[in-house]
């Protein structure tokens, strides 16, 4: 189980900050290796490893939450609050995250239960990353953080509506909204990095409850271990993906995806 748990971690660290959808890779991957320890695919789990890729969120962004947080407390209420860039940002990242929330909380169950099924899940991996592709391609991204609007905003955090779908990817929708809306792709990555951190944290702290009911043991420290791995290996994801960004385009993902895809395609009409 420990083993099995370290695993996890690590792809959970590395597909929940790089476009290639964590829901497609926790799913998909423990049916092909047979990996069948109830524990490890049980909702607690689940939640181990959301809470360690939330603790690199945290790790990784610290200073910016901090200024974000303090000018949205003593200028985000006064006239000046739009005017101020880190205001104005955390007022983006606050309204930007209401569009997800609200599908979320009635619907999340349900989507991610209707697609669930691996041939789904490899159809979505290929289609999103065919969008992400053509974003790449046709985005002027000459935008940065300084042009960001409300409109834009919400443009992107209604994108991210679609990562509840296995296979998508949060990070994917929300950095290819971006692209599409002029931003550079470090822009655009920052921006869903920052805006990960409310909804990450909330469905955590939502779900926290099930990791409270552990008792010492094995299932204890494989969830440690997944949570403690998932957090340094999405620390220097997060890292590695904005250096990477400043210079590279977005293709190497596409084409991963689609690969992907069309090897879960194979793996369902084989087996």
């Amino acid at each position: 189980m420990l083993w099995e748990a370290i695993v996890l971690g690590v792809i959970q660290g590395l597909t929940e900050f790089l476009p290639i959808s964590s829901s497609a890779h926790l799913t998909v991957l423990p049916q092909m290796f047979h990996w069948e320890t109830p524990w490890l695919n049980s909702l607690s789990f689940d939640v181990a490893l959301h809470l360690g890729t939330f603790l690199a969120l945290m790790g990784y962004f610290w200073k910016d939450v901090w200024m974000l947080g303090r000018a949205w407390l003593t200028k985000g209420w006064t006239m000046q609050g739009f005017q101020d860039p880190q205001a104005k940002l955390a007022w983006w990242v606050i309204l930007a995250t209401i569009p997800a929330v609200a599908i979320a909380l009635p619907f999340e169950n349900k989507i991610e239960t209707i697609f669930r099924e691996p041939a789904l899940i490899a159809v979505c991996l290929i289609g999103a990353g065919l969008v992400l592709g053509w974003a790449e391609y046709v985005s002027r991204k000459q935008k940065t953080q300084a042009g960001m609007t409300l409109g834009h905003a919400l443009v992107i955090g209604c994108a991210q509506i679609l990562a509840l779908i296995p296979g998508v990817s949060r990070s994917g929708i929300t950095i290819t909204a971006g692209l599409f809306a002029g931003f550079n792709r470090e822009t655009a990555a920052r921006f869903s990095f920052l805006l990960a951190i409310p909804i990450t944290g909330g469905a955590c702290l939502h779900k926290f409850k099930d990791l409270l009911q552990l008792s010492p043991g094995p299932e204890t420290t494989a969830t440690l271990a997944g949570i403690v791995t998932s957090a340094v290996v999405g620390w220097l994801c997060i890292h590695f993906l904005l250096a990477y960004l400043r210079q590279s385009s977005l293709y190497i993902f596409v084409i991963y995806r689609i690969c992907f895809g069309a090897a879960i395609l194979s793996w369902v009409f084989l087996k």
